[in-house]
């Protein structure tokens, strides 16, 4: 069974750094991919760029996506991903510290499976990712890989 794999696209060094530390803690041992823009995400989903000749055939079982991102915003990334037979299923999760009700329904409209506000409470963050982690890699059945 391949691993499974988290890809987290975020920008911010201190969430992204905060985001592997409570995976860590909360003793979950997936193997990390972090993307630090959009073109980054979409280059390792898609096998190009810096990535190229990637296996596609292991993908993420859960993207952890931030929407404040250079170069390509997150809403973009999230429609790319849904306009492709290869990536349109995956579970994409918006982790964002956005809580303006334009960016939630842009995400639902994209296709976000879920949207969740990053706490600015160290307990609370730790306690989130940990729920995350949980129910998107332990109870979540993915779909397969086309």
């Amino acid at each position: 069974m391949p691993s499974k794999i988290i890809l987290l696209v975020e920008d911010n060094p201190d969430d992204e750094a905060l985001t592997l530390r409570a995976l860590k803690k909360n003793n979950i041992l997936n193997e990390v991919v972090v993307a630090r823009d959009g073109v980054e995400a979409l280059d390792f989903l898609f096998a190009t760029g810096s990535y190229a000749g990637r296996d596609i055939s292991t993908m993420p079982q859960v993207i952890l996506l931030d929407l404040k991102l250079p170069k390509v915003d997150g809403l973009e990334v999230l429609h790319r991903l849904r306009a492709d037979a290869r990536t349109k299923s995956l579970p994409v999760v918006v982790l964002t510290s956005s809580s303006e009700e334009a960016d939630i329904v842009r995400s639902y409209h994209f296709g976000a499976n879920s949207y969740v506000c990053k706490p600015v409470d160290f307990v609370q963050f730790m306690e989130t990712v940990r729920q995350l982690g949980l129910y998107w890699l332990v109870l979540n059945e993915a779909p397969p890989v086309l």
